[in-house]
């Protein structure tokens, strides 16, 4: 941040979301320290880092176009177990231990393949009659989750660990990487879940050129500090 800009007018800012920070968590901190009108293009989950855009002022209205883009992902699925969220939150229920030492089935997706018919997992944000279904989800209410039309654009396995394996995937927007975990486990025959996953890119956007929360805060407030004289 070379310079301050005019948040109140308008700005993007790239931000490197901290594990166990909600989206909004992120959006809060800077609405209270910038007092400008903020949003986010494309909410990653608390257990999830990475790339997070965020627009304040006038730039709001590119929020749409922003989270429209292509994003690309990295992180690790890990086999033998699975859990109701299909990541490493609550704690992972053993299944079938992987006993084959070579490694795991389709290393790369040919690129656009389509996406599983349903890539939506019932504990996820996505809103029936205006309330996000994990809320039903840990009611232990039924909850029946529409096929989206996603397409994977690319998909490979970077490191085999076992029982971890390392992937990287470039997808359209609307993917849940947690549920291509769950299909990776299945797909394997022991169960797999999503153990870490890092946004590294939103169309041009990339990871290498966003800030941690507070090194920005830290930074505005000294620029303020300079400017106030």
């Amino acid at each position: 941040m070379s310079e301050t800009p005019n948040f109140q007018e308008g700005a993007v800012l790239l931000i490197n979301k901290p594990l166990t920070w909600t989206s909004f968590d992120v959006v809060r901190k800077i609405r209270n320290t910038t007092k400008a009108k903020i949003g986010h293009a494309g909410t990653l989950d608390p257990l999830a880092t990475g790339l997070l855009i965020c627009c304040t002022g006038k730039m709001t209205k590119k929020i749409n176009e922003y989270q429209a883009k292509e994003k690309e992902y990295t992180g690790t699925f890990t086999l033998g177990a699975v859990t109701p969220t299909f990541d490493w939150s609550p704690s992972p229920r053993t299944t079938n231990p992987f006993l084959n030492s070579t490694t795991p089935p389709f290393r790369r997706l040919p690129a656009n393949s389509p996406a599983p018919s349903s890539n939506s997992p019932i504990h996820s944000a996505i809103k029936q009659n205006g309330k996000p279904i994990y809320h039903l989800a840990r009611k232990g209410v039924e909850v029946k989750v529409e096929p989206r039309s996603i397409v994977i654009h690319a998909f490979e396995i970077t490191k085999v660990e076992l029982p971890v394996v390392h992937f990287r995937v470039e997808c359209s927007t609307g993917t849940y990487i947690r549920s291509l975990a769950n299909d990776f486990g299945a797909a394997v025959g022991c169960g797999g879940y999503l153990s870490s996953l890092c946004r590294t890119r939103i169309g041009d956007f990339k990871l290498e050129d966003a800030m941690d929360v507070t090194e920005f805060i830290e930074e505005y407030k000294k620029k303020q500090e300079t400017q106030n004289g």
